[in-house]
């Protein structure tokens, strides 16, 4: 018997670990922060990673359904669909006391939460795990960080790909073997907490308003420009000072636009990008081989992880007079 089998056993897998799992995909209407879920998915797991069951539905986001050529969804196939407050009460029902896992799950998790927030109401998530962050820890040798990839290492079929029922289940099965790669090596889950959206709101539409629009596609999110000099990098144990330019890497627990908003209400400028001029990073991942944490490393430019940035954004400093 090998310790991969032993750990089948409940006396020897590990206490720490999540007692069940419940492994989601969604196909959206696009990424923006207004476009909507057309289909979800859920395979539950037990703490081993083993299947209990599975779901899945279709959802009517009462617009475009916008890139059918990925998700094959079209208007027609949607329209009898139920609305997502129709859904929202069993969808909860197959997340609750599970910790969500999701491939990049960030992007469902987000997707998630807004629904539930148009609908009033907050999905029942305390954690997420990705497991593109899983594979990075596992050290496993992928070419890339695709789902298809992942599937090919553990010879998982994928039959219909960005069909959000067969995504959920290639994902449940390659998640399986992650879960018990991570027990035998005593690897640490990559868990993040999931908060609640209570403060999302639609952002006015530019377009002109109807079920549905042919373009669904949206122009990147304009923020006014700072209006504080930049009083340079961000010095441990200081505050930080109204100006600064801060930079964000990776997944973050709080929503990435409500954590930038957070930022520019307290007069910093959120960067794009990693300069020699910005004054701090902040990402969850500070060893990932981002374009962003390797810029930062070169350049020294202060790093600091997402727990530690809300904290500092208690008491910024104002600019210099």
């Amino acid at each position: 018997m090998t310790m991969l089998d032993d750990l089948t056993t409940a006396a020897a897998w590990p206490t720490a670990y999540p007692q069940g799992y419940a492994v989601v995909d969604v196909e959206t209407t696009g990424l923006a922060r207004d476009d909507r879920i057309v289909s979800a998915a859920v395979y539950r797991l037990d703490a081993q990673g083993n299947v209990e069951d599975h779901w899945y539905t279709l959802v009517n986001p009462e617009r475009d359904p916008g890139p059918v050529w990925i998700h094959g969804l079209t208007s027609d196939a949607l329209e009898g669909a139920p609305l997502f407050p129709e859904i929202a009460a069993e969808f909860a029902a197959r997340l609750d006391g599970r910790v969500l896992v999701a491939h990049n799950a960030i992007f469902d998790w987000q997707m998630i939460a807004r629904e539930y927030a148009r609908a009033e109401s907050a999905a029942p998530v305390r954690q997420r795990l990705c497991t593109i962050a899983l594979a990075k820890q596992l050290a496993l040798p992928l070419p890339n960080h695709k789902l298809e990839s992942l599937a090919a290492h553990f010879g998982v079929e994928q039959r219909q790909a960005h069909n959000a029922l067969d995504d959920a289940r290639v994902l449940a099965e390659a998640f399986r073997p992650s879960l018990h790669a991570a027990a035998e090596q005593g690897v640490r889950l990559p868990l993040l907490e999931c908060r609640p959206l209570t403060e999302w709101a639609a952002s006015p539409s530019p377009y002109p308003s109807s079920p549905y629009r042919s373009n669904s596609w949206r122009p990147s999110r304009k923020r006014p420009a700072c209006p504080y000099p930049n009083p340079g990098r961000y010095e441990t144990d200081k505050p930080l000072k109204q100006g600064m330019r801060v930079a964000f890497s990776g997944d973050t627990s709080v929503d990435r636009e409500l954590l930038e908003d957070r930022t520019v209400e307290a007069g910093l400028h959120v960067a794009t990008s990693v300069s020699r001029l910005t004054s701090l990073l902040v990402t969850n991942d500070p060893d990932a081989a981002t374009s962003k944490t390797l810029k930062a490393r070169s350049f020294g430019t202060p790093v600091v992880d997402e727990a530690a940035y809300t904290q500092l954004l208690r008491d910024v400093a104002p600019a210099d007079g």
